[in-house]
């Protein structure tokens, strides 16, 4: 398949990644354009950092993050869910991963799994917070294979249709066995 993962400028890269997600998360022009904002803001945030999967030089998939702030909306919106299951704390000393997509016709062929490794395996802090619509699905797979477990579910984000699950690791994340 030639998948590279690598260092990605977001900010430059904005559209062709949001042109990914828009096919693998099923977002209109609407949403992509207030999306489209909202990355371009988080890159501006201390420790952001990006990564593409590209193959033939084309991005098929990308992940950013960032060290978690409780003052970002993402945290005040969470924050609550977790103090209610009693794992608050992991909202300190952790790396976000904000978005994680990978175009349809790629996935299922490790990149999702190289870009998330491959971006916390940079990270400073000792474990890893994300979120996730709260149904089984393929990426929720993914993530409990690296050792993410959930610590809330049912969390409601403002305009969000479904409810998403925040899941934490500690890091390194698992790999798979040698040879698997």
């Amino acid at each position: 398949m030639d998948l590279v993962i690598g260092p990605l400028d977001l900010s430059a890269h904005v559209d062709e990644a949001l042109a990914v997600q828009a096919v693998a998360f099923g977002l209109g022009p609407d949403e992509v354009a207030v999306r489209r904002q909202i990355v371009l803001r988080h890159m501006t945030y201390p420790g952001a950092r990006a990564l593409g999967a590209t193959v033939r030089g084309r991005l098929v998939g990308f992940v950013y993050g960032m060290p978690n702030d409780r003052a970002h909306w993402w945290s005040t919106v969470v924050e609550p869910c977790l103090r209610a299951e009693g794992t608050e704390a992991w909202l300190d000393d952790s790396f976000v991963i904000t978005e994680l997509h990978v175009h349809p016709a790629h996935q299922n062929r490790g990149a999702g799994r190289a870009l998330i490794t491959t971006i916390t395996d940079a990270a400073t802090e000792p474990r890893s917070i994300l979120s996730a619509i709260d149904t089984e699905s393929p990426a929720r797979a993914l993530y409990r294979s690296l050792g993410y477990r959930d610590l809330a579910r049912q969390v409601l984000f403002p305009s969000a249709p479904k409810p998403y699950a925040v899941m934490g690791a500690t890091l390194p994340l698992r790999r798979p066995p040698a040879g698997r």
